[in-house]
């Protein structure tokens, strides 16, 4: 037994070798240097923007988001869309009044989603009758920010993401927003859940325009409407439960060869929806992990195996076997070191680090449920709607 768990031990230590230094630096948490915005002062005028904010019962937060919408400090035409997405607790009601208490109404459109076709998600529905509100109003929009009824943004926030998007050429230029990190649950569980999606997308990948690596953060994304005409538009992903990455992959990939985007964590845009207990971020996890997974049962054994092996046995051989376990000892100080930065990133400390394979259980954990949600018909459900049955249902 002895053996094959030092075995093991040095499987895991050699995956947490190649990921630290051959996975496109992932665990690398760093916000976007600053662009120069000398770019500007040559424009006979700033690009027009439209931000498009799909909203489903969000009467709570949506207030506070619009509010940062509409401050924008922004040198070009903006204006702002929600769609209200057959929200039953006056959630188009709070974005007018928030507009209204700020003194720019005119800022704000608020429009009624139609019904949800069959083979749309419904949040993909809502950002397409957003835009298409776009052309039949006549609004000018060379940009369109897709962001969400949850997320607030510094005022310089549009400014700053235009100038970068077109001073580097880029189609697309998201913002993984900084979630919510106060209640318990949240400090234990939130700083895992962008390392895990680092892990899977390094951003550095992403940012490059030769490597196919593609990925987006769905709460802020700036697309040049030009490009997402060409991709086919929000029809080319209607489907698409983890939109977000979706759009970035056609975004990317359309035509030929690829098209640069970019991905980031955000330095001051951030959520407002609370996670105040460890359900909520298990239906957060629980949603789309197994849509990530193609709904795949060998990709869910191969997803659990390799947790396992990863985070799981460096623990469990350290504290087994003691001074004999040592590479389990080297493979879970390496798994610190590369979590250290996502803490930090955080304002968490990095006593939190050797805690990671509890908290990856958790993960394991909700990633099955996902997997037993849609196989019992209730996969992607999202204010009480199933959006991925499994099929034959």
């Amino acid at each position: 037994m002895i053996p094959v768990l030092v075995g093991l031990s040095v499987l895991s230590l050699i995956i947490w070798c190649v990921l630290l230094f051959a996975r496109g630096g992932f665990w690398r948490t760093r916000c976007a240097p600053p662009v120069s915005a000398d770019a500007a002062s040559a424009w006979d005028a700033w690009p027009s923007v439209v931000a498009v904010v799909p909203a489903r019962n969000e009467a709570d937060v949506i207030g506070q988001a619009v509010t940062s919408l509409i401050e924008q400090v922004y040198p070009g035409e903006f204006h702002v869309v929600v769609v209200d997405d057959h929200s039953t607790d006056g959630t188009a009601e709070a974005a007018r009044a928030a507009a209204l208490a700020r003194g720019k109404p005119e800022r704000l459109t608020v429009i009624a989603a139609e019904p949800l076709p069959a083979g749309w998600s419904g949040k993909v529905w809502a950002q397409s009758q957003g835009i298409a509100a776009v052309g039949t109003r006549g609004l000018p929009a060379d940009y369109l920010l897709l962001t969400d009824a949850d997320i607030a943004h510094p005022p310089d926030a549009v400014s700053d993401l235009v100038v970068r998007a077109t001073a580097e050429r880029r189609d697309l230029v998201s913002l993984m927003v900084r979630l919510r990190c106060d209640s318990i649950w949240e400090k234990a569980l939130i700083p895992a859940f962008v390392f895990f999606f680092a892990k899977l997308y390094p951003f550095k990948w992403v940012n490059d325009p030769r490597n196919k690596t593609a990925a987006a953060a769905g709460g802020c994304m700036l697309v040049r409407r030009s490009a997402l005409e060409e991709a086919g538009g929000m029809a080319s992903i209607r489907a698409a439960l983890i939109d977000d990455c979706s759009l970035a992959a056609r975004i990317k990939h359309r035509g030929e060869g690829r098209h640069p985007i970019r991905l980031d964590v955000a330095a001051k845009s951030h959520s407002l929806r609370p996670y105040d207990g460890p359900g909520e971020i298990w239906n957060m996890i629980a949603r789309t992990a197994f849509t990530q997974l193609h709904y795949s049962p060998w990709l869910l054994a191969g997803t659990l195996a390799g947790m396992t092996v990863i985070y799981l046995v460096p623990p469990i051989v350290a504290i087994v076997l003691g001074p004999l376990g040592w590479p389990a000892w080297l493979a879970w100080a390496a798994m610190c070191c590369a979590y250290a930065p996502m803490l930090r990133y955080y304002g968490r400390s990095p006593g939190w680090a050797p805690a990671l394979p509890l908290i990856a259980l958790f993960y394991v954990g909700a990633t099955v449920a996902s997997a037993v949600r849609y196989w019992r018909g209730q996969g992607g459900q999202w204010k009480a709607r199933v959006q991925a049955p499994a099929q034959g249902r």
